[in-house]
């Protein structure tokens, strides 16, 4: 893996993925997030235990602002089936990534997250060099707490790493494995954090890698713009209804014919 800015791809477009992309984009590090057409969260009617929302939050709304703050990070997003992550040569772990679509389109990256449900198949070309742990009919990757596979540059967040299934918890991790991705690859980082002009200058410190100081007057734009998008995404209901569970409309579709 290069020590300069790094690329990432993340496998995965929900709360894990997602989260692990802003930190990686926030970082300078050159992200792309593939993902196909639909998150699982999108089948939840209201997601209720996420913190910062007093009285729940529609699901797919959710989606749609991470979406948007990755964007906002400079976070490449593409519609895409991953069918394989594999390096030309196993052997070295200096060799990028090639992660390999079902359009047949092939993308080159330093580091892959592995973000999406418990279905690894995609991975089946490091099968050799990676443990997995079968849990009846679900497959996950074994890794450390911070989301390092034993493959050098690989790594898994989420419920593909047998993290439980809630939204919080996936983006917590999805975000402790980004910082980790950041840490792992040299590039100068401190904190992801901003604070009022003078934190550090004021007392003869510069400003750490990662973080930012800013003035009362750009503090005071922030704020403005922050609540003004906040509007915007609640000014009236998400439009999406919530996606059934597969088995469900399958059944719903055969009552049909």
């Amino acid at each position: 893996m290069s020590d300069e800015n790094p690329s990432v791809v993340v496998v995965g477009g929900g709360p894990a993925g997602l989260t692990a992309s802003l930190f990686t984009g926030r970082s300078d590090m050159p992200t792309t997030v593939l993902d196909e057409p639909e998150s699982i969260l999108r089948r939840n009617a209201h997601l209720e235990n996420v913190p910062g929302f007093p009285v729940g939050v529609n699901s797919r709304l959710f989606l749609d602002m991470l979406d948007d703050q990755a964007e906002r990070a400079g976070v490449e997003r593409e519609q895409a089936e991953v069918t394989a992550v594999h390096r030309d040569d196993p052997t070295d772990a200096d060799e990028p990534f090639v992660v390999e679509t079902a359009d047949g389109d092939a993308y080159t990256a330093d580091v892959v997250v592995a973000a999406t449900k418990s279905s690894p198949a995609y991975l089946d070309p490091l099968s050799d060099d990676l443990e997995l742990d079968q849990q009846g009919s679900k497959t996950y990757v074994s890794a450390d707490e911070r989301g390092r596979t034993d493959v050098p540059g690989l790594y898994v967040a989420g419920r593909l790493a047998a993290k439980p299934h809630q939204t919080v918890v996936a983006a917590g991790h999805g975000g402790e494995v980004g910082i980790t991705v950041v840490e792992d690859s040299e590039v100068p980082f401190y904190h992801d954090w901003v604070v009022p002009e003078g934190y550090f200058t004021g007392r003869g410190r510069e400003v750490p890698p990662g973080c930012e100081e800013i003035d009362e007057e750009e503090r005071r734009r922030r704020e403005e713009e922050s609540i003004e998008i906040m509007r915007d995404y609640f000014d009236e209901p998400h439009p999406e209804e919530p996606t059934m569970h597969p088995s469900v409309a399958e059944d719903e579709d055969e009552d049909d014919e």
